[in-house]
């Protein structure tokens, strides 16, 4: 794709002030294929488990085929604005659908049900202590992104949602060429993943993060293991990597910690070759994430250090949930993220104590940006397992009543998250990014990866 003719199309981004809701979504594209007959159709994919509908977007008839779907996990909604907007582009600009040369395959929103627990901060305002207070994540058995059919030796998962079924049989249906799952993260710069060496990629992503005055994500990489192809791009992780990485780092059968199944990644690879991306966009940044200069700790110590600190954090969580297991009597959705977290954690935060004092890579002095990324950021992070916790203990008194023990945790709760987020207002120091520039990144890729991915061998 021409530079020019790109930055047209970027330029062209509403200046977008809120995040779309579910219904909200579904209405637009309703109404894009009522306004577009000839070139959008909308197609019925599935269902959610509480019975919500999951529609999937058909535009235009190239010979090629893209998938691109947002909220795989459903607190990461700006994948669903860039989606927003690019169905709309495709419906109206007859030139772009021809120079592509794609039929499109477009959800929204393929996690209905997760993300209506998350629209309490969608239409603002945009502060980290809103953030945490109205987020929703599920534990990985509940992710449409991780719920995916896997035999890797011990590790066995059968037991796909209602969701993921309805995007694995998209993904069958399709076959697609191009494959794009949006996601993005909270705090820190952007970063990618692809699912194989793309060199010719690699300065055109660098490229338009800097357009968009944002920097790259420069700190700790978000797995330990993960394989970087150059700054901030690294190969889609599999869950054979993580499986093996667990395995090594603490001695102990991963299938006894890995409680979901593998990828949309793995599962479309399975199918064909396409080229698959992610582009992990942040919603907060401090420009620290990018400082490549020498800190005053190894990254080892680094390391230890917030190792040392999450402990912390989880002791309190676990005596706050255990004090109260007993009189938790209300089905909640928060309460197995909880769950999940008391159980997983310290095997993975083993894991990565054994790895920071192994590998020769954290001998080294740690940059700015990964000291920062491991003391500071890192508490962003663990700030929005305290606004579950606070969600499901509200939910319990308010449906069963007060009782000693729960006002209690509640309310020490309630007064670990305000001090730290009061304190994170300071520490963090941050900038909240525009949705406009969000998006503007995450459509950039995509129209660079699908123009790549149109080159590649026998696409189409």
């Amino acid at each position: 794709m021409k530079t020019v003719e790109m930055d047209a199309i970027l330029e062209d981004v509403p200046d977008y002030e809120v995040f779309l809701t579910v219904d909200e979504l579904r209405a637009s594209a309703q109404a894009l294929a009522q306004a577009h007959p000839d070139v959008v159709s909308l197609m019925p994919v599935g269902h959610s488990r509480s019975g919500d509908p999951i529609e999937a977007l058909k535009i235009g008839g190239g010979a090629k085929k893209a998938l691109l779907f947002a909220m795989p996990h459903p607190n990461e909604p700006i994948g669903s604005m860039m989606l927003e907007y690019l169905s709309r582009r495709l419906a109206t600009d007859d030139a772009l659908r021809r120079s592509l040369g794609y039929t499109w395959h477009i959800i929204k929103c393929i996690d209905p049900d997760g993300t209506r627990l998350n629209e309490g901060w969608f239409k603002g305002p945009f502060s980290i202590g809103n953030y945490a207070r109205h987020y929703y994540r599920p534990p990985s058995y509940q992710q449409v992104e991780w719920t995916f059919p896997i035999d890797y030796k011990t590790l066995h998962f059968h037991d796909p949602l209602p969701e993921t079924q309805a995007l694995g049989a998209l993904i069958e249906r399709v076959r697609p060429d191009f494959f794009y799952s949006l996601h993005n993260s909270g705090f820190g710069g952007a970063y990618f993943y692809l699912s194989e060496e793309a060199p010719a990629l690699y300065e055109p992503f660098h490229a338009l993060v800097r357009s968009q005055d944002l920097p790259l994500h420069l700190g700790e990489p978000e797995l330990p293991h993960a394989i970087e192809y150059t700054k901030a791009i690294f190969r889609l992780p599999q869950i054979s990597e993580v499986y093996d990485f667990l395995a090594e780092q603490t001695g102990q059968d991963p299938a006894n910690i890995i409680s979901g199944g593998t990828s949309s990644f793995d599962y479309a690879s399975t199918l064909g070759d396409p080229l698959c991306l992610v582009c992990e966009m942040p919603y907060f940044y401090n420009p620290a994430i990018h400082d490549t200069s020498a800190s005053d700790l190894t990254r080892r110590e680094a390391i230890l250090q917030m190792v040392a600190r999450a402990r912390e954090d989880f002791d309190f969580f676990q005596a706050q949930y255990q004090a109260v297991e007993d009189e938790l009597t209300i089905p909640s959705p928060f309460r197995d993220p909880i769950e999940e977290l008391l159980r997983v954690f310290p095997h993975r935060m083993a894991a990565q104590e054994n790895w920071a004092r192994t590998d020769p890579k954290t001998d080294r002095t740690a940059t700015v940006a990964e000291k920062f990324d491991n003391l500071v950021a890192h508490r962003f992070y663990r700030l929005l397992s305290g606004g579950m916790l606070v969600r499901m203990l509200e939910t319990q008194i308010a449906a069963a009543g007060e009782s000693p023990a729960l006002v209690e945790a509640c309310r020490k709760v309630s007064a670990f998250f305000e001090s730290n987020v009061e304190a994170l207002e300071v520490d963090l120091d941050y900038t909240v990014i525009p949705i406009q520039k969000l998006v503007r990144v995450q459509l950039g890729s995509a129209l660079l990866a699908a123009d790549h991915a149109a080159g590649r061998r026998g696409a189409g």
